[in-house]
């Protein structure tokens, strides 16, 4: 197979624009594309397990626990303790965390238009649909 068509590198080099697109555009809020996965976790739930958080974004554990140190650090997230079982830690956006929620959301829509916007209607729809059965995401 010639390696241009191999799909892990075409999925890689993909990926790779889409993510240095997303650090450029996420950075003036102070979040990495990682980072932002966490938040929408926390956004779209108000708090989550560690472990919840990395069963959703598909990661290590140790590598959620790196990311919410780093959040932590700059304040857009807390780690608390559950109150229905103090053995478990909740964690949860910061006002910080809360305050810049519509423009990062707003920002990844925006991004998620321009990158599509050159195929037509039907292969962004064939693209996505592609995409989760390769990643198995059930919509």
């Amino acid at each position: 197979m010639e390696f241009p068509n191999c799909i892990n590198y075409l999925l890689t080099v993909a990926q790779h624009e889409v993510f240095q697109e997303f650090s450029t555009r996420l950075a003036p809020f102070g979040v990495t594309p990682g980072q932002y996965g966490v938040l929408n976790c926390l956004w779209a739930s108000g708090s989550a397990t560690p472990k919840e958080i990395a069963q959703a974004l598909r990661l290590e554990n140790s590598t959620v626990s790196g990311v919410l140190d780093r959040m932590q650090k700059r304040g857009l997230i807390e780690r608390v303790l559950d109150p229905k079982d103090l053995r478990s830690i909740q964690v949860v956006a910061t006002g910080a965390g809360m305050a810049i929620r519509e423009d990062v959301l707003r920002t990844v829509e925006e991004l998620n238009v321009r990158i599509l916007e050159g195929f037509p209607a039907e292969q962004r729809e064939n693209l996505l649909a592609c995409l989760q059965s390769i990643g198995k995401i059930q919509e």
